[in-house]
């Protein structure tokens, strides 16, 4: 079996961080409803492509559910470097 990349790896660290976050801290109501379904992480761990869908889908609930966690961006990249113990903060 081959090796999985460490990109790969901490990427799905970072999905499940995300994941956790949103559903705990993150109190802005624009971001409710909001699930992780995947991220992109490039090879030198220094920005990951987040991916989400929502519960209740409708162009104007994608707009502004972006909007909300463009808010939170910087509150969750401090979060998820802490919590993956990653030495630089990816971008988000």
């Amino acid at each position: 079996m081959a090796d999985v990349k460490r990109g790969v790896r901490v990427a799905e660290r970072v999905r499940e961080e995300l994941s956790r976050l949103l559903s705990r801290k993150v109190r802005d109501p624009r971001a409710e409803g909001v699930i992780v379904s995947r991220v992109e992480m490039t090879d030198d761990l220094g920005l990951a492509k987040v991916y989400f869908r929502l519960l209740e889908p409708s162009d104007a609930r994608i707009k502004e559910a972006t909007r909300g966690l463009e808010a939170a961006r910087g509150m969750l990249r401090a979060e998820v470097t802490k919590a993956v113990k990653l030495r630089t903060a990816p971008e988000l």
